[in-house]
């Protein structure tokens, strides 16, 4: 399988129009970003122009369920669910959304405004791999009448049963298997957002719904949707489905999930996501969860499959996992943790890992990568010389080592090796790693 390249868009594209709640009229221009930056919002409206990461540490959870929030430094941006939804609808992973309001812009009520914007914007593809995650176990939430959980898969897939008490309510089911931007765009994305006409009512008394017109928002009343007609007969359903994309983008990862949601909102649907987070982060210190990013691309080996090529044990092997191997690359990781004993004696106050050890586990990585040829099975590959290393930040507790290495020139009786160390994208460590191979 081709490995999947993060994307940013191509342009800027702006889009402006009134917040469906707030009713303030705001421009949002979306920008390029850089690979790994993910979505951030930039308050252009306020003193020193405040960033909010969208990540599950910066969603509110808030009863007030009409609208996804996010915060930080006692700076919000709201209703962040539809534009999140269209670019995980083209793909989009990287991008500033500069927001001169509170807001994001209701535009139609649904995301089709901002699937035209960024498809004008244009896409491109980034040199960094594109993030997945997969939990390894089922992950359920209940709370009253309401629930969802999500099942390990190999790609995405949402199924949504919605039941409200109208007769135009009364339960609709909707399932999409989500392989491509296509499919969103045109089954998913014009979907508009709706509320009872009693909520309606009850909404504007609270204040909310203040930009909320009969033309961006389906309001059902007794004898259907007012002064309105359907773009889809279970338009309804298919916003729900919308909404959860748009929450569950927030995560920084592709999610690889069938996720089963019943009358779900997005209270709900942060509850969730805030354990999805934590799944990840349980996985990045070592645990049995998935990995954030997935390189699909030849085998991977667990610690015991390790063991069976290197001859090295603990506390002395230092690869966890081996998540790519083919002819000519492997990639392995090594999750850095507080327990790891060299932090006992090397700097203890300050805990720094050891120059030398990130240079052993690059080696260990290109020494799996040597010994998985088949004519090398059963002889020892010793570390005999290094060359162009250079060291460019620390690694500390908690960090995760990506370890990339190529195979350079090969012999009966010596290998070459190119390895780089990197955390969060960015290296750490580099050099020239050359073997002797010897038989047991």
């Amino acid at each position: 399988m081709t490995e999947e390249r993060q994307q940013t868009i191509t342009r800027p594209a702006t889009v402006s129009g009134a917040g469906l709640h707030t009713g303030e009229t705001v421009t949002l221009r979306l920008l390029p970003a850089p690979p790994n930056t993910g979505v951030v919002f930039v308050r252009s409206d306020l003193p020193h122009r405040p960033t909010i990461p969208a990540s599950p540490a910066h969603a509110v959870e808030t009863g007030m369920g009409r609208r996804t929030i996010l915060a930080k430094d006692g700076v919000e941006v709201q209703t962040v669910e539809h534009l999140l939804a269209s670019l995980w609808g083209l793909g989009v992973d990287n991008v500033y959304a500069e927001i001169s309001g509170l807001e994001v812009p209701g535009l139609d009520g649904s995301a089709a405004l901002f699937v035209t914007a960024l498809k004008a914007a244009g896409v491109t593809a980034q040199a960094a791999p594109r993030k997945f995650f997969s939990p390894r176990e089922p992950i359920v939430l209940e709370e009253g009448d309401s629930a969802i959980a999500v099942f390990p898969d190999r790609a995405l897939k949402v199924s949504y049963t919605l039941s409200y008490d109208h007769p135009l309510l009364k339960a609709q089911f909707a399932s999409f298997s989500l392989t491509n931007g296509a499919s969103f765009e045109e089954r998913i994305a014009p979907a508009r957002t709706f509320c009872l006409q009693e909520e309606a009512q009850a909404l504007r008394a609270k204040g909310f719904g203040r930009g909320a017109t009969y033309e961006n928002t389906l309001v059902l009343g007794d004898g259907g949707v007012i002064q309105n007609t359907l773009r889809f007969e279970d338009e309804f359903v298919r916003h729900k489905i919308l909404d959860l994309l748009g929450d569950l983008y927030l995560l920084g990862a592709h999610l690889r999930a069938h996720v089963m949601a019943i009358k779900s909102g997005h209270p709900l649907n942060v509850r969730l996501l805030h354990k999805l987070a934590q799944a990840m982060e349980q996985w990045k210190l070592g645990s049995i969860q998935s990995g954030t990013q997935e390189v699909m691309v030849g085998p991977r080996l667990d610690i015991t499959q390790i063991e069976k090529i290197l001859p090295h044990r603990y506390p002395f092997l230092l690869v966890d996992r081996v998540i790519e191997l083919t002819e000519t690359k492997a990639v392995g990781l090594k999750c850095v943790t507080i327990n790891d004993y060299f932090f006992r004696g090397h700097f203890p106050g300050h805990p720094v890992m050891p120059g030398v050890l990130m240079i052993e586990a690059m080696a260990q990585v290109g020494g799996i990568l040597i010994l998985n040829k088949p004519e090398n099975k059963g002889r020892l590959a010793y570390f005999m010389s290094v060359a162009q290393v250079k060291f460019r930040k620390p690694v500390v507790p908690g960090d995760q080592l990506v370890i990339e290495a190529h195979l350079g020139k090969l012999r009966s009786r010596t290998g070459q090796i190119m390895a780089k160390a990197s955390v969060e994208g960015k290296v750490v460590c580099e050099g020239e790693l050359m073997f002797v191979l010897a038989d047991e």
